[in-house]
């Protein structure tokens, strides 16, 4: 009997193991073919110009510019109610069906096609509200899609915060907000902070709602919000679906992957630095 048992453990292990390397691989096989493949059309004057003959020539400065912008507004909007909005159900509220009810419409939220969010940020900020095609509209389209998925992780980074802290505070004379605002947000930095990044990747690698949003204009710097933007997502698509130059879309494909890197980087960076602070605040 613990010979069976040994021998399950070891085909459990060896099995999870393979999932991991398959994973792995598949990753990096896409990420090389696509580096390679446009690692050598990155210069300097690619990451400075606009786009020149439809895409042919130039850079891609524009949508690099729009995507930043893009991010900007997104999380601007989305992490402060997505905060909040986790805070609440997990520290303001008890089990009940108004909270499954709430919880129940954000996963159901989460589980829309991009498509549809375009096609309601399409109808509902660019006519409706005659924003046009711009980036206040794109990036509003695309905070209600990471909503809930910011929701989520701040819900589950908060309930991974031992009940102990809370009496503690509680019972030092902390009221419920201080506790919430000095000790659990603190502890559950780190799981609210992967929710952030995930929703940054999203937002980056998004295409079909940032094309009926935020316009597909990338021969000019947007200068505001209100102005349209092609973002380098949208500009890849719009590369290789058209056929204008495969060479350009592999280089922008490699931007595109460098930025989330650096972007996913920077954040890590400055999650680490908040980490160290409060530890060192505390001791």
């Amino acid at each position: 009997m613990r010979k069976s048992v040994l021998i399950e453990e070891k085909l459990a292990r060896a099995s999870l193991w393979l999932a991991v390397i398959l994973t792995l691989g598949i990753l990096f096989l896409i990420l090389f073919h696509i580096i390679s493949q446009g690692i050598f059309g990155i210069n300097w004057e690619f990451l400075t110009q606009a786009p020149k003959k439809m895409g042919k020539e130039g850079g891609v400065l524009p949508a690099i510019v729009g995507t930043v912008y893009l991010v900007a507004v997104a999380l601007a909007v989305a992490t402060p109610i997505g905060v909040m909005a986790g805070i609440y159900l997990t520290e303001y509220t008890r089990k009940g069906k108004l909270v499954s009810t709430i919880r129940f419409f954000t996963e159901t939220l989460a589980g829309i096609p991009s498509i549809v969010f375009g096609l309601f940020g399409f109808l509902f900020f660019v006519i409706f509200l005659e924003w046009g095609w711009s980036i206040i509209s794109g990036g509003l389209t695309v905070a209600f899609m990471i909503l809930p998925t910011i929701v989520r992780t701040t819900e589950e980074a908060i309930k991974s915060v031992p009940q102990s802290y809370r009496e503690g505070s509680l019972a030092l004379g902390a009221t419920r907000w201080q506790t919430v605002y000095k000790i659990v947000l603190p502890s559950a930095l780190p799981g609210i902070v992967t929710g952030i990044i995930l929703g940054i990747g999203r937002v980056v690698g998004e295409t079909a709602a940032v094309y009926l949003t935020a316009g597909t204009s990338g021969f000019i710097i947007p200068s505001s919000v209100w102005d349209p933007a092609r973002t380098l997502s949208v500009h890849l698509f719009v590369l290789a679906s058209e056929g204008i130059s495969f060479e350009k879309a592999y280089a922008t494909a490699a931007v595109l992957i460098m930025l989330i890197f650096v972007i996913n980087f920077m954040a890590n960076k400055l999650m680490n630095l908040m980490i160290k602070r409060r530890r060192g605040a505390e001791c």
